[in-house]
C-alpha cells in the first residue's frame, strides 16, 4: 500500500468514526421523538416556522434586486406571505403544528392516488404491486391522520419524523459498519 492510499485509509478510519456516532444520534432522537411525539411535532412546527422566516426574508431579499423585472411586487408579497405564516407558527407552534398534521394528511392522499395511478399504468410491469402497496398503505395512513385530525395533531408528526430519523439513523450505521468492514481488509 502507498503513502497516499495509507493516509486515505486513515482518513475514512475517522470519518467512519464519526459516521457511527452521528448514526447513534440519529436513532436516539428518533427514539426520543417517537416517546416524546408532542415536543417533537412543536420542534418541528418551530423549525419549520423559522424556515419560512428565512425563506421571507430571501424573497424580499431577491425582490429589491429584481425591483427593474417587474416582479419585485410578488416577490414581496410572497416574502410578507413567508413571514406572516413563519412568525405566526413561531408565535403559536401548537396550533401551526394541528395546521402541518392536515397539511400532512392532504399530501398523503395526492400521493396514494398518484401512486395507485402509476401503479395501474406500470401493471404489467414487474414490480408494480410494490407500487400499488404503497398507494394503498399511503393512503390508509392519510386517512388514519384525516379521520382522528385534530385529536391526531399531538403525535403524528412528532412519532413520523422520530420513524423516519430512527430507520436513518439505523440505515447509516448498517452502511457505515459494512464500509468499515471493507476498509479494515484493505489496512
Amino acid at each position: 500500500m502507498t503513502a497516499a492510499s495509507a493516509s486515505v485509509v486513515t482518513i475514512v478510519k475517522k470519518s467512519l468514526g464519526w459516521s457511527i456516532a452521528l448514526s447513534v444520534l440519529m436513532i436516539l432522537a428518533g427514539f426520543a421523538a417517537i416517546v416524546i411525539p408532542p415536543a417533537a411535532g412543536i420542534a418541528i412546527a418551530i423549525f419549520v416556522g423559522w424556515l419560512l422566516i428565512f425563506s421571507g426574508v430571501a424573497h424580499l431579499v431577491f425582490g429589491w434586486h429584481s425591483r427593474e423585472s417587474g416582479s419585485a411586487l410578488w416577490e414581496a408579497l410572497l416574502g410578507i406571505l413567508y413571514l406572516f405564516t413563519g412568525g405566526y407558527l413561531l408565535l403559536n407552534p401548537v396550533v401551526g403544528l394541528a395546521s402541518l398534521t392536515l397539511a400532512l394528511a392532504i399530501y398523503l392522499v395526492a400521493e396514494g392516488i398518484l401512486e395507485l395511478i402509476l401503479a395501474f399504468r406500470l401493471r404489467p410491469a414487474i414490480g408494480w404491486a410494490w407500487l400499488l402497496f404503497d398507494g394503498v398503505i399511503t393512503l390508509i395512513l392519510a386517512i388514519l391522520i384525516w379521520r382522528t385530525w385534530p385529536s391526531s395533531t399531538v403525535w403524528v408528526i412528532g412519532t413520523l419524523v422520530g420513524i423516519s430519523m430512527l430507520f436513518g439513523g439505523i440505515a447509516r450505521l448498517m452502511l457505515t459498519l459494512a464500509a468499515r468492514r471493507e476498509i479494515s481488509k484493505l489496512a
